[in-house]
């Protein structure tokens, strides 16, 4: 068993947790599907940061420039930048995934007005604390979204590619097959614009982005088996608090 067959394997209970989670059986109506958007849409927002901490270690988008050789993972890297940031939606229009998420928050009356509160605040130049505190952020999204910017912050490539791979590429196309199978909202136009996105991740993560992130770090932790034991600890530590995250959205819709 190589090592990310055995980081694999210990992060099977908390997987199996997620793709479990009784979050997918409660979205059964519009307004379930619009209290979930507008609290996930923070995780779909930091999932950049994530991706743009990576490029900047394994790329270089600094000036003047210089080679740094990496370049299978840099093309890893670039590809998906392009797909999140100037993807094409239903329509065949050029945008990120962020933006295809906010139009599918429109489509089903989902209130944008937190996230872009969220979104404006950064904008200016203030911290996630102060931009969280005018909106009054839930507590289990902050802390899904500290979490994040902590990870990116320690400036450590093989933490940050754990994150991204196995918090977020290794199993959002498990999630999102669930959100999709479970919702009842397949063939409603109502949520086409949803279907859409999670159908697009779940295509792009699945088959070409999740088995090369795994890859992505294997190179980035080598034979070094304190870098493979970091990547253990922040892949469980994202998946535990995107659990935490699940519960809150499912107890939120409860009280709906």
């Amino acid at each position: 068993m190589n090592q990310i067959q055995l980081i694999e394997s210990k992060l099977e209970p908390l997987r199996n947790q997620l793709k479990s989670h009784h979050l997918y059986c409660t979205l059964s109506s519009i307004d379930d599907v619009a209290i979930f958007m507008e609290k996930h849409v923070f995780a779909v927002w930091d999932f950049m940061s994530l991706l743009k901490s990576l490029q900047n270690h394994l790329t270089n988008v600094h000036t003047p420039w210089t080679p740094k050789g990496k370049g299978p993972t840099a093309r890893f890297i670039n590809e998906i930048v392009m797909a999140e940031e100037s993807d094409v939606n239903e329509l065949g229009e050029a945008m990120s995934h962020y933006e295809m998420y906010i139009d599918a928050m429109t489509q089903v009356g989902a209130d944008t007005s937190n996230i872009d509160l969220f979104i404006k605040a950064i904008e200016e130049g203030n911290n996630i604390e102060y931009a969280a505190k005018q909106i009054d952020l839930d507590t289990p999204i902050l802390e899904f979204i500290k979490f994040t910017m902590d990870v990116v912050n320690s400036n450590k490539p093989h933490c940050i590619a754990s994150a991204f791979t196995f918090g977020r590429e290794d199993v959002i196309p498990d999630m999102f097959l669930e959100i999709v199978g479970q919702s009842g909202t397949n063939d409603d136009e109502t949520y086409s614009k949803l279907l859409y996105y999670l159908n697009r991740h779940i295509e792009l993560d699945g088959d070409e982005h999740g088995p090369i992130s795994l890859k992505m770090v294997a190179e980035l932790c080598g034979d070094d088996p304190d870098k493979w034991e970091d990547v253990l600890d922040t892949a469980k530590e994202a998946l535990k608090l995107r659990l935490k995250l699940w519960d809150h959205i499912t107890a939120s819709i409860s009280l709906n």
